[in-house]
């Protein structure tokens, strides 16, 4: 009869997320994740066959579920409009003005740093993109139809730049949190719309 196991997955998701949040796959071993989940190896590969690269796409699963739609906040919801995606830029300032904030988003670390070598990452990171370009695009075609942007704007387009704004503000963030900066790209970003 096999032994009942000792530990909950979720919290060891939970704390495998975080550190590769903080230091990326490349940088998190085996040995890291043991130390600081407390499991042991086995027990680790039994709840999540395929080792580390395993325990990494449940990680990037999991902040996609429990992180981004924090951050995200009201640009999800169905009234969202011009207000929202401001909100949501302005967030991104914010977050990129701490040291915490720092560290970025799993799922752009993760662009830069798998999304090349590794189909399953760049999946994953194609669907954060999706689900943000889909936010985008609602709250532009509301923003449209209440008159907050101009009456030609491409909201389709204008949502796909907006995505690689964000995603190239917290690259630019990462290297340089100067909040000057960072809000004259958002800016700039905002008066194409206008």
């Amino acid at each position: 009869m096999p032994r009942p196991r000792e530990f909950e997955p979720d919290a060891v998701l939970n704390v495998a997320m975080l550190r590769f949040w903080e230091r990326g796959y490349r940088a998190v071993s085996v040995e890291d994740l043991v130390k600081a989940t407390g499991v042991k190896p086995g027990s680790l590969y039994s709840a999540f066959p395929g080792g580390k690269r395993a325990l990494f796409l449940k990680s990037l699963e999991r902040y996609a579920k429990l992180i981004v739609p924090q951050k995200l906040g009201e640009l999800e919801a169905p009234g969202a409009s011009l207000g929202e995606v401001r909100g949501y830029f302005d967030g991104l300032v914010c977050d990129l003005l701490s040291p915490e904030g720092r560290q970025g988003c799993l799922l752009v670390n993760t662009a830069i740093e798998n999304a090349a070598e590794d189909d399953e990452a760049a999946a994953a990171v194609r669907g954060h993109l999706a689900r943000l370009e889909r936010c985008m695009t609602h709250a532009l075609e509301n923003a449209l139809r209440r008159g907050q942007v101009r009456a030609s704007l491409d909201c389709s387009g204008s949502a796909k730049l907006l995505v690689a704004t964000c995603q190239g503000l917290m690259v630019v963030g990462k290297a340089n949190p100067d909040e000057t900066l960072l809000r004259a790209i958002v800016d700039n970003a905002f008066a194409a719309l206008a």
